[in-house]
């Protein structure tokens, strides 16, 4: 380059992307909603898609049917879930470099120029050891278990309660019926614990009732 001249020149960086990240081709990006994401992201983000939009075939359920978007992408109509990665692999590229538009000027030393610029990296989340430290605990998995318990317990007993509750509601609105309906449905239960098979037509007459048991 000259000397004695200001030069523009471009910096570009490429971020070390740990786990590695890649960008998504611009009609995948759209459907998405993601530019640059690792590869179980992106295949995840596709599934919710497949099931936000009930694409999983009822019968063969291994095959997504694609609709015109997935299908104008993929070149296809149909897929297995599990082709899904290699598919991808020809629709997901490097990462954008960060650029830089930098002056390298020839003025003199006293003249300093300081820039500064924003990037954006991703660094493992600080409560992200004390978390898994708190998961792999002994004593807080017996405390989970020990409330897990209690909450099955509630909800079974929350739903006896409602039986219960229904149960008199019914007989209070209309006691005969109820109680007709109640020794039918315990004749029926009686009959199949027992084997016993009714004749129909007797049961028809109240004479039936009267006799001895």
């Amino acid at each position: 380059r000259p000397g004695d001249k200001n030069v523009r020149c471009t910096i570009l960086l490429l971020l070390d992307y740990q786990p590695l990240q890649f960008k998504l081709d611009p009609r995948l990006a759209r459907l998405l909603g993601i530019h640059t994401q690792t590869r179980p992201v992106i295949i995840a983000a596709l599934w919710q898609y497949v099931k936000t939009h009930r694409l999983q075939d009822n019968h063969e359920r291994e095959h997504i049917n694609c609709d015109k978007y997935l299908e104008q992408i993929f070149q296809c109509q149909r897929m297995k879930f599990a082709e899904v990665p290699q598919r991808l692999h020809q629709l997901l590229h490097p990462p954008d470099p960060i650029v830089i538009n930098h002056v390298i000027s020839v003025e003199g030393p006293d003249t300093k120029k300081t820039a500064c610029y924003d990037i954006d990296v991703e660094v493992d989340d600080p409560l992200k050891a004390q978390m898994n430290s708190f998961i792999l605990s002994t004593a807080n998995q017996q405390e989970i278990q020990a409330l897990d318990n209690k909450i099955h317990e509630t909800v079974e007993t929350i739903n006896q309660l409602k039986t219960n509750r229904e149960f008199f509601l019914s007989f209070a609105k209309d006691p005969q019926y109820f109680i007709s309906k109640w020794l039918v449905s315990q004749m029926r239960d009686l009959k199949t614990m027992t084997d016993v098979v009714g004749s129909p037509e007797e049961e028809r007459h109240a004479d039936f009732y009267y006799q001895r048991w």
